[in-house]
Formats: C-alpha cells, structure tokens, sequence
C-alpha cells in the first residue's frame, strides 16, 4: 500500500515537474547572443550557460543614471538592466564574477556589488544601443550619480565595457 502511494506522489511531482519546470528556465535568445553567464548559476538555456540577447537584458528591471564618467565627456545617460536582477535571472550563487570584455580584458568584482549597490549592465547610452567602438554592447556602469564615494580608481577599474561573458564563481 505504501509502495503504491509512493508511485502515485512520484508520479504526480514528476507531471509537475514537466507541467512547470519550462516555465521556470530561461527563455531561449532569438537574436544575436550578447552575453554569457557561467559557473555558479541554477538557471541556463544553452548547455550549461545562460545565453541573453539585448532584448532579454533589456526586459530586465533596470535604470537610467544621468552622470559623469572618466571614460566619457560630461553628463552621459546610460541605461539598462539592474546586475543584481540579472544574478537572480541566471539564479546566482558565489562570491565573484569574473567578468570578461571582447579584448580578453578580465576583472574580477564581488557578487555584492551586483547585489548591494545599484550598479547597471548598460545596454544603451543617451538612448541608443552601444557600438563596440563606444563601449558596447555591455558596460558595468556603477551608480555615481546616488553615492559620489563610489566615484574612485577601486570601482573605476571594475567598470567593465564591451563584455561578452561573465563567470559567476564559488
């Protein structure tokens, strides 16, 4: 009798399982991949990476911040999805990212400024979508424009442009 209720219950997780567990994993991109996210994620749609097009980012909670940077000449409008909605999309779980530009160029910077701080993936800067020659496609852009003390060489050499992939590790 036991066995019995337990095939039933088994059988009736694994009908959930199917009937929910595509609804819970991550669309599929439809246009050109712009990023790539592994290592220490729970959710992925390609292999064992999460694969995202501009308009996935895009669809992300994000912000647009009105400030001033080193790399650009006066006040610049950059936009695009909250880091930290971006970790709980790819179901984050570590301490670092290591994040990675189109020249190799590699930074390491801690989960908790993707989590803590409101630090933005832009995707667009004055409204337009990012060109490798400005940036693009992907800049860390940190808040300077909510906390000032942000504004330093240790977050300036965090603010990553024209990534293409990000490893989340242990």
């Amino acid at each position: 009798m036991l066995a019995r209720q337990i095939s039933l219950l088994t059988a009736a997780l694994a009908a959930l399982a199917v009937q929910f567990g595509p609804a819970l994993a991550l669309d599929k991109p439809t246009g050109d991949v712009v990023l790539t996210v592994t290592g220490a994620i729970d959710d992925i749609n390609s292999g064992s990476a999460a694969e995202f097009d501009m308009a996935m980012l895009e669809k992300l909670p994000g912000r647009a911040a009105t400030l001033e940077t080193p790399w650009t000449q006066g006040k610049v409008t950059f936009s695009g999805p909250f880091m930290a909605e971006l970790m709980k999309a790819v179901g984050a779980h570590g301490k670092t990212l290591r994040v990675s530009a189109l020249n190799d160029y590699t930074v390491e910077v801690p989960l908790s400024d993707a989590t803590d701080i409101k630090t933005i993936l832009a995707t667009r800067m004055n409204d337009e979508p990012m060109s490798v020659r400005d940036k693009g496609p992907l800049f860390i852009i940190y808040p300077f424009d909510l906390d000032p003390s942000l504004y330093n060489e240790k977050y300036f050499s965090r603010s990553v442009w024209q990534i293409k992939s990000i490893e989340v590790i242990e």
